[in-house]
């Protein structure tokens, strides 16, 4: 069951690692069910949509909802000759780190944004309605639930439009094996499958960089969707994407500013140069994946992507971090040795307490992103490669430290993301 709303319409009251080496840190430094008829067959004209939120609804004929694409599916890939305020865009992930401002580029564009939203969204769903609907303003907001294939597809369906384009910034908030495979599979395949049986002809995807070398079960998952979206474009001329994939995002090395900003020193494995990133905020990868909406050139791609500047190793992000406080480098260097040894525990007791298991795998997710570098990985010689890394935007990391140390981390929590 769904509720959705257009956010123009109301009176409102007004990413995992880093949180881990926190917290390791400071070892050693001291649903409402709604019924869904209610907005059905409603013309966008009583919702007083102004016209950049408005549906051309004679585009496109309802189409059935099914699990499978048929093939007697209508797919119109003229979209991107059309004016952005008659794209219909649906947006998945709407409320979580980098869909809000996935969300808010889009509406700046001037598309017709339809975003998805959990009746209580954000961290541990503190967010109720109507604080939904004042973060994801000038959108069409849908409640409904991505894990629920038939709630999903009435919720879109109750639109009474079609769907041009998805968006997904579906991600798992825990890393967790059971969510990895429930949210960055099951749940994005989901909105491909509602998307398409709307009429969508182009898929955009937040991936991520680190499923170049996958370890871990949340980058198994992200690859299955993958491979399978690409095989949907390959039997279907008339359908495409763009897979897009970040290296670090700025709130992932943000955790231990205030450490730093308090005098304790800044922990980091083995010498600091173990691994290295270039760093994206949330703004420029938000404007790239809004980009990938009209771009030809990003058409049936995958796309790796930074923020500018230079690839940064931990030491030297937190030089660049103790130049801003003022204070000389004070670094705790810690053996990943000791990870290692911590995750052959974790390992061993899991086959006697498979409860244990998301404990083990947080264990495997630490120990990554300690050692492996966030760069795009050169097939030819098996090394990263700063220099095949793309680089978009403008914001750096030293703009975001500098954010920080005024305003502290408001807007950037970790959350259940506790180990990246």
């Amino acid at each position: 069951m769904s509720l959705c709303f257009s956010s123009t319409a109301f009176s409102l009251q007004s990413a995992k690692y880093q949180s881990f080496l926190t917290r390791f840190s400071s070892q050693f430094t001291n649903p409402t069910k709604v019924n869904s008829s209610l907005f059905t067959g409603f013309p966008s004209s009583q919702f007083n949509l102004p016209e950049t939120v408005k549906f051309s609804k004679e585009r496109l004929k309802p189409i059935s909802a099914s699990t499978t694409p048929t093939a007697e599916t209508t797919v119109t890939p003229s979209f991107r000759n059309k004016s952005p305020k008659d794209i219909n865009i649906l947006v998945v992930g709407a409320t979580g780190y980098i869909g809000k401002f996935v969300v808010k580029e889009l509406v700046h564009r001037e598309f017709n944004v339809i975003a998805i939203a959990r009746e209580k969204s954000g961290i541990r769903g503190k967010f109720r309605k109507d604080e939904t609907l004042n973060q994801l303003k000038g959108a069409n907001v849908c409640f409904s639930d991505v894990t629920n294939l038939d709630s999903l597809e009435k919720s879109i369906e109750d639109m009474g439009v079609p769907i041009d384009v998805v968006v997904s910034c579906l991600a798992s908030r825990s890393g967790g094996v059971k969510d990895s495979w429930k949210i960055d599979y099951e749940a994005t395949k989901n909105s491909l499958v509602a998307g398409r049986n709307r009429g969508a002809s182009h898929f955009v995807l937040l991936s991520a960089i680190c499923v170049q070398k996958p370890l871990l079960e949340f980058q198994r998952a992200k690859l299955k969707f993958e491979d399978e979206l690409i095989k949907e474009a390959e039997k279907d001329s008339g359908f495409s994407y763009s897979i897009v994939r970040p290296t670090a995002f700025f709130k992932s090395l943000g955790g231990q500013v205030e450490l730093v900003k308090d005098g304790k020193p800044y922990v980091m494995f083995g010498d600091g140069k173990l691994c290295a990133c270039k760093p994206i905020s949330e703004a420029d990868l938000a404007s790239f994946i809004a980009d990938c909406v009209l771009s030809e050139n990003k058409i049936n791609q995958i796309l790796p992507i930074g923020g500018p500047g230079k690839a940064l190793t931990p030491i030297e992000q937190g030089e660049l971090l103790f130049r801003l406080v003022g204070r000389e480098p004070k670094f705790l260097k810690v053996p990943i040795e000791i990870m290692d040894f911590a995750i052959g525990v974790l390992d061993f007791l899991v086959k006697i307490f498979p409860s244990l298991e998301d404990t083990a795998e947080f264990g495997k997710i630490g120990r990554y992103y300690a050692a492996e570098s966030m760069l795009v990985l050169d097939p030819e010689t098996g090394e990263y490669s700063a220099e095949k890394t793309p680089s978009y935007g403008k914001d750096t990391l030293e703009d975001f430290f500098q954010t920080v140390l005024r305003e502290g981390m408001a807007g950037q929590e970790l959350g259940e993301q506790t180990i990246f």
